[in-house]
């Protein structure tokens, strides 16, 4: 008896080859597009899961001169001494609250965009809004940052001016940690709301045509066919984009911080991701700032696991 169930636990599943030569025969007849995966996935495994073995120097002392094998073990050394520092706090809340204000402000602007886009019935007008607010986007960083001195200039920024034309008093802008975060975020409104709105429009074209028509028969208003057909058209694309915002949530604009960044609004400028980087790389503290970017990196992780596994079980929508 116990030899049968044994031969009978050992025989080979019919459906599971015919499973395995199906896949094998799909590959084979659509060879072309396989092949065309070998270089997107080359680019992960080299330069995003590659470097994954370097992780450990954040547990070590790290010496370029003895490599990461030879390095001394430390432990969570490293980890001890971020959490015990004076600016451990400072750092964690500018980048909470940048991403924070950023994800209430920002992220529903594209969708507001889109729908105004949507609702304008001329073509040329709605084409010509969206190119306007494209603009921005294609330009540098660099660029952006010197247009806001400009224009955020005491002495010949027409802000500035303007307020002197009401009697008030010049006000240092950029130097003033108190308004750091104002501009930062405006301006990435500024620069970002068209570019991230092309998603929204383009799931608006997809919503039932038939649906608007219904809603009107019905005596709903634009706004309640924009409440009611609209944006429940475009909910699982609001969802997916809102996950992806918040897995990278501790990720800040490095390269636009680092630039408006200055000794007068480092209290409200100094982010994680700029002070691994005058830390790290020009300090040469490499264990010490592996240590805090990997910190930061679990965050995200775990943000990202629990917004994707509320958003399954509330909206039935999630990456996974």
């Amino acid at each position: 008896m116990n030899s049968t169930i044994k031969r009978a636990e050992a025989a080979p599943v019919p459906g599971r080859k015919q499973q395995g030569a199906g896949l094998l025969k799909r590959m084979a007849k659509r060879y072309d597009l396989y092949l065309m995966l070998l270089l997107p996935i080359a680019f992960y495994v080299i330069f995003h899961y590659g470097p994954l073995y370097g992780l450990q120097i954040a547990f070590k002392n790290f010496n370029p001169a003895r490599g990461i094998l030879d390095s001394p073990w430390v432990g969570f050394t490293h980890f001890e001494r971020f959490f015990d520092s004076y600016y451990f706090w400072r750092l964690l809340w500018n980048t909470i609250s940048i991403n924070l204000f950023s994800l209430l402000i920002a992220f529903p602007v594209p969708i507001l965009l889109a729908l105004l886009v949507n609702e304008i019935r001329s073509r040329t007008f709605s084409k010509l809004l969206q190119n306007i607010t494209y603009i921005p986007h294609f330009i540098s960083v660099v660029v952006i940052v010197g247009i806001l001195q400009a224009m955020l200039s005491p002495s010949a920024g027409p802000v500035n001016q303007l307020i002197e034309l009401f009697g008030g008093t010049p006000i240092r802008f950029m130097e003033e940690a108190g308004w750091f975060k104002t501009i930062f975020i405006g301006s990435n409104i500024w620069q970002n709301m068209g570019w991230q709105s092309i998603i929204y429009i383009a799931a608006l074209s997809g919503v039932n045509p038939q649906l608007y028509e219904a809603a009107k028969m019905d005596g709903a208003s634009r706004l309640r066919r924009i409440w009611h057909v609209s944006l429940p058209g475009i909910v699982p694309v609001i969802v997916i984009l809102l996950i992806l915002d918040v897995g990278q949530f501790m990720n800040v604009g490095f390269e636009k911080i680092l630039l408006m960044q200055n000794s007068l609004n480092l209290e409200s400028s100094d982010v994680i991701s700029t002070f691994v980087y005058t830390t790290g790389i020009l300090k040469g503290e490499y264990s010490y700032t592996a240590a805090i970017g990997l910190f930061n990196s679990l965050i995200n992780l775990i943000l990202l696991l629990l917004v994707n596994r509320f958003a399954r079980k509330t909206s039935e929508t999630s990456l996974w």
